[in-house]
């Protein structure tokens, strides 16, 4: 645990403000110096404590001092940043921590860039979509969606895809559309997540733009087109027959997968784009389930799957596992199911009793 404790004390400077001028270890920094030893000092105190009532007595502690500090007038946002993350280590052990929620809105709302960033993550580790205080950062997002900073665009859109209230959805969604044309990918692909949250929580509101969907599962970023998957395996389980007629899409994309024909990053232990293979392969199965037609489309790329994930590990498991009941889904070829067989065979027959589970939940 100490290990664990010293590698997470040794991170803290990088989200404390390694960019400040003059904050150089040496002592030219105190403000920096002063959140990573406040921080790191109640991390090392909870982690020596051997009881829970001294913990809550010391984490009480802590939370008066908090609230002293960011209900004084005279707290800078620097250190008002600091706080927070002490505020978020405190929650995180189940202490609430209630009267920093609104300091948290502030601080996304008036920092610079690196207290923004604190005060977009405390406000989405704070509040739920529904809290009433969510309504005071809508404005803040709608002018961090404009800027023409890079940064700020992100952290309001990445805010947006994690917690944002239902009923002020209107009053971003055009900003949001606007991004899926952004030159740079990861505008274009946070915005993809932000309509795909959008989506599960107000679908009615996002119908209009499922043409935009589409070209977003055509991006020439791999990653745009991954996030695309998310809101397709949605739509496709809520009504496949109004997608079939991108089943050859899905077909080529997994093709191009399992051809280890994308960048090198998106490898999984020597296995090509995993959890996109795997996405890909419910939807074909949703879009196959008694159609002839459209499973005889994805058998080459079904049979190819099965014969690549050969490697021994837990995530071609995972592979062959979507792969049996994909075709297990769609309109059945008595070959597919006969090379499907062989495979819960194997799982059956495993040594390994995770495998053996496997097998047996067909």
């Amino acid at each position: 645990m100490s290990d664990v404790v010293e590698r997470t004390l040794s991170a803290l400077p990088g989200l404390l403000g390694q960019h400040d001028s003059g904050a150089g270890l040496g002592g030219g920094g105190p403000g920096r110096v002063s959140a990573t030893s406040r921080l790191g000092g109640l991390i090392r105190s909870i982690t020596a404590l051997a009881s829970k009532h001294e913990e809550e007595k010391l984490i009480q502690q802590e939370l008066n001092n908090l609230k002293a500090t960011v209900s004084a007038p005279t707290t800078t946002l620097r250190l008002m940043k600091e706080c927070m993350v002490r505020l978020i280590y405190c929650e995180m052990l189940g202490y609430e921590a209630s009267f920093g929620y609104i300091h948290a809105i502030k601080l996304a709302q008036q920092g610079n860039l690196l207290e923004k960033r604190v005060g977009y993550l405390a406000v989405s580790l704070f509040l739920h979509e529904n809290h009433e205080l969510l309504l005071l950062l809508v404005n803040t997002v709608v002018k961090d969606l404009q800027s023409t900073n890079l940064v700020e665009v992100c952290m309001a859109l990445t805010v947006v895809s994690q917690i944002f209230p239902r009923e002020m959805i209107p009053a971003v969604l055009p900003l949001i559309e606007d991004k899926l044309q952004h030159s740079k990918e990861i505008i274009r692909r946070k915005a993809v997540q932000a309509l795909y949250k959008f989506y599960l929580i107000a679908p009615n509101q996002v119908q209009h733009i499922h043409d935009k969907f589409r070209k977003a599962l055509c991006d020439r970023d791999v990653g745009v087109m991954a996030a695309s998957l998310h809101i397709y395996l949605q739509m496709v389980k809520e009504n496949s027959s109004g997608y079939k007629d991108l089943t050859g899409s899905f077909v080529t994309i997994l093709k191009q997968v399992v051809g280890g024909k994308l960048p090198i990053d998106f490898n999984y232990h020597s296995v090509p784009a995993p959890w996109f293979q795997i996405q890909l392969l419910r939807i074909l199965g949703l879009l196959g389930k008694d159609d002839p037609r459209t499973s005889e489309l994805m058998y080459d790329v079904l049979d190819e799957s099965l014969r690549r994930a050969e490697i021994n590990h837990n995530i071609t498991y995972a592979i062959l596992f979507e792969c049996v009941q994909t075709i297990y889904t769609i309109y059945p070829k008595s070959d597919m199911l006969e090379k499907a067989a062989k495979c819960i065979g194997k799982f059956v027959l495993s040594p390994k009793i995770n495998l053996k589970y496997l097998g047996m939940d067909f």
